[in-house]
């Protein structure tokens, strides 16, 4: 029998939402700031996004607080963080990685025989 600790599941897979909404957001503000230097939103469209964005920050920071999430979002951020860098660092230098590469030491390929 495997014993799960529902809390500590709650909190990591919430953790996870938060985490993606984080990135969303980052996207989301990204997107905003091209479409502001490119010029092409008004001025009253420009405070309204700056607005709804604000607006998102602050329920993004309140729902972590309330929840307790804080700790939780930051380790799944810091955890994807790595994996893009890693990813960044093979797709500039391949012959870094060698066998001995923690992502290197991947699994056998779908499909291998056992």
């Amino acid at each position: 029998m495997i014993n799960v600790d529902e809390d500590n599941l709650k909190s990591g897979v919430l953790g996870l939402v938060m985490a993606v909404v984080e990135i969303l957001r980052d996207a989301l503000q990204n997107q905003a700031s091209r479409r502001m230097e490119s010029g092409g939103l008004s001025e009253d469209e420009v405070e309204r996004l700056g607005q709804a964005l604000s607006d998102l920050d602050l329920a993004i920071e309140d729902i972590k607080r309330e929840q307790g999430l804080e700790q939780a979002v930051q380790s799944v951020r810091d955890g994807l963080d790595d994996i893009v860098n890693d990813a960044v660092q093979k797709l500039i230098d391949p012959t870094k990685w060698t066998e001995e590469s923690p992502v290197a030491e991947s699994k056998e390929p779908v499909g291998a025989a056992r």
